[in-house]
């Protein structure tokens, strides 16, 4: 069976046709720039990496190469569109009407339309890839939702402690995000260590230029730093993490600037660029630590300080840890991060490998704790576009 997944952005389109057999990656590549100047779409097939230029006035544009590629006589992948059996669709918000992954038909659009104000700069696009594919093949649709992971986290830890009403009648809760990450490697580190993931209780560490933590127990998160938006939690790329909320009228009546601009500010404009002032590239920002860049050096060390505060808090959260994973670009490719939010941890029994931790190859599972620790410590690849795929698989075979 060859499933297709997509990922629709506001301006972009990722996508990945999966052979589920064996799931593997048969074709993947991503328009960019939809609706924008000098669109095009990267495409990587038998081996084969190449660049698309075309004009995508919308998300259709964007879909119909992507179709029309896979088939394509040349550098095409399937001779049909019919070997597609499903598509599976990364949908930033479920709310708290899906839990869980969805077929998608008329009622189901409606919902998803009604929960934009949650996620008014993706859920759009979201839908709008959906409605497109509905359009262009015939085939089983399946919504994906990145909050469905988190959907079964204890009240006392969704609920913010506003009147009651601001939850019955506006649904403000702490939702959570990066959920098919959270998914996939909690489950693969359940395998890793031949245990039921029911019977562990897994911290899972998601960094890249947005990140989050999550505190797994159960086989379900009882709890995630990011909260109703992915603004909360940790600092990140661009976004601040936890602020004083008061720090918002500050801000207005020092600068008079409206909610929206605010709203950017604390998203696009804080984080490690706010903080170092030149880039939200951590590579860069390694670079200018380097270099002697103390403002770099900062941002690193509030991210290390954060995650080890939530370790800490995840850890009482749950009666305790067997294994902690680390994933994300940066989780999977900062050695220091990973040595630095870990170390004075010994009394919760958490001891790694620091000469090994430097030394991992290259997009590999790899445990990097000691064998005398009592936690396992892993940096654990994510792969959200096979754990889209799986569910996709498995609502379309019910």
């Amino acid at each position: 069976m060859k499933i297709l997944v997509l990922n629709a952005g506001s301006s972009s389109l990722k996508y990945q046709l999966f052979n589920m057999d064996n799931q593997t990656v048969i074709a993947k590549g991503n328009c960019e720039k939809i609706g924008l100047p000098k669109s095009f779409m990267k495409y990587k097939a038998n081996g084969k990496e190449m660049i698309i230029d075309k004009e995508f006035k919308n998300h259709n544009d964007a879909i119909e190469l992507v179709l029309k590629t896979l088939q394509d006589g040349e550098i095409g992948v399937i001779s049909d569109l019919s070997e597609i059996s499903a598509i599976g669709h990364r949908v930033l918000h479920g709310g708290e009407i899906y839990k869980d992954s969805v077929l998608v038909d008329e009622e189901v659009l409606e919902n998803l339309k009604s929960l934009i104000p949650l996620g008014p700069l993706h859920q759009p696009a979201n839908i709008k890839g959906i409605e497109t594919c509905r359009q262009l093949i015939d085939v089983p649709n399946v919504a994906v939702f990145d909050t469905a992971f988190h959907a079964n986290m204890p009240e006392c830890a969704y609920m913010y402690g506003l009147p009651y009403s601001a939850y019955t009648d506006w649904k403000i809760r702490k939702y959570g995000f990066h959920g098919t990450s959270h998914k996939y490697v909690s489950n693969r580190v359940a395998s890793i260590m031949n245990k039921p993931l029911k019977d562990l209780k897994v911290i899972t560490v998601h960094l890249g230029n947005g990140s989050s933590m999550s505190a797994v127990k159960d086989g379900h998160s009882i709890d995630t730093t990011m909260g109703m938006t992915p603004l909360d939690g940790l600092v990140m790329g661009t976004r601040s993490g936890n602020i004083d909320p008061s720090i918002i009228e500050y801000i207005n009546q020092k600068t008079g600037w409206s909610i929206e601009e605010i709203t950017t500010y604390l998203n696009k404009k804080s984080g490690m660029l706010g903080l170092n002032g030149k880039t939200s590239d951590m590579r860069e920002n390694n670079d200018l630590i380097a270099q002697g860049d103390k403002r770099a050096k900062l941002f690193l060390d509030m991210l290390a300080y954060q995650i080890k505060k939530y370790i800490g808090a995840y850890s009482a959260a749950m009666g305790g840890v067997d294994a902690i994973v680390f994933t994300g670009g940066i989780g999977e490719n900062q050695e220091d991060i990973r040595e630095m939010c870990t170390d004075g941890l010994e009394f919760l029994g958490i001891q790694i490998d620091k000469e090994k931790n430097w030394k991992l190859p290259r997009d590999t599972e790899q445990e990097i704790s000691l064998p005398t620790s009592k936690v396992k410590v892993y940096r654990i690849p994510t792969n959200e576009e096979l754990s889209i795929a799986l569910d996709t698989l498995r609502i379309v075979g019910k």
